[in-house]
C-alpha cells in the first residue's frame, strides 16, 4: 500500500511540475529585468503619442503587451516549457474584450490627431508595426523569451478588465529584457579545459606518403599542446 501511495504521489508531482514553466531553461541564474511601472509616455521607451489622454496611454500599454506576447509566441517556441504560445492564446481568449476596447481607443486617438481618415489608418498601421518590431531581438532572445513567459503566466491569472494594470507593471521588464545578458551566477563563465595535444604538422616532418621523417625531426613523433 505504501508503494502504491508513493507511486501516485510521484505521478501527481510529475504532472504538477510539467504544467509549471521552468525557471532556468538557459542559465543557472537569469538576469533580473524587473522595473518600475509604466504610464506609457516615458521618453525613449515604446512609441510616443503626443497629446494622448490617460485612457489612450493605457490602450497603448495593453496593445504593447499584446504585441510583446505575440512576438514571444512566434519566436520562442523553440523552448516549449516557456509556454509562450499557450500564454498568448490565453490572452486572446480571456481578455478579448479589453483588447478590442484598446484597439478602438487607439483608432480614435489617431483619428483625433490626424487630418484625414486615410492618414489616421496609416498612422495606426505604422504604430502597430513599430510596436511589434520594437520587441524583435536576436542577441537577447533568451532573456526576452523567459521574461515574456513569466509575464504571460501573470496575464493568465489576471481578472478580466485588469489587463492595463499588468501591462503597466510588467512592460518595463519586457523592454529591459531586450538588452542581452548571460549567466548571472557565474558572470565570468565556467572554466573548461580547451587545450588539446596534437602532433606537429610541419611540412618538413612528413613525407609524401604521410610518414614521419626521422632525419628531419627526430626518431619520435613530436606532440605539441594547442589552446
Amino acid at each position: 500500500m505504501t508503494l502504491v501511495r508513493t507511486l501516485v504521489a510521484a505521478v501527481l508531482a510529475t504532472g504538477t511540475l510539467a504544467a509549471t514553466p521552468a525557471s532556468a531553461q538557459f542559465f543557472m541564474a537569469s538576469r533580473d529585468f524587473s522595473g518600475a511601472p509604466m504610464r506609457g509616455d516615458e521618453p525613449g521607451i515604446g512609441i510616443e503619442m503626443p497629446g494622448a489622454t490617460d485612457a489612450e496611454l493605457n490602450a497603448s500599454l495593453v496593445w504593447s503587451l499584446r504585441a510583446a506576447l505575440n512576438v514571444a509566441a512566434l519566436s520562442c517556441e523553440f523552448e516549449p516549457t516557456l509556454l509562450t504560445v499557450s500564454n498568448y492564446n490565453g490572452l486572446m481568449r480571456d481578455h478579448k474584450d479589453e483588447l478590442a476596447k484598446s484597439y478602438d481607443t487607439l483608432t480614435k486617438y489617431f483619428k483625433r490627431v490626424t487630418k484625414t481618415p486615410k492618414a489616421a489608418q496609416t498612422a495606426l498601421d505604422q504604430f502597430g508595426t513599430r510596436v511589434y518590431s520594437g520587441f524583435s531581438t536576436a542577441t537577447a532572445q533568451y532573456g526576452f523569451c523567459q521574461t515574456a513567459s513569466r509575464v504571460g503566466r501573470d496575464v493568465l491569472f489576471t481578472p478580466r478588465g485588469s489587463l492595463a494594470e499588468v501591462a503597466s507593471n510588467r512592460l518595463r521588464s519586457l523592454h529591459n529584457s531586450l538588452v542581452p545578458y548571460g549567466e548571472q551566477r557565474f558572470p565570468r563563465g565556467m572554466r573548461f579545459d580547451r587545450t588539446i595535444t596534437m602532433p606537429r604538422f610541419d611540412a618538413i616532418c612528413w613525407g609524401k606518403k604521410n610518414e614521419w621523417v626521422v632525419k628531419k625531426c627526430g626518431p619520435d613523433v613530436q606532440w605539441v599542446t594547442r589552446y
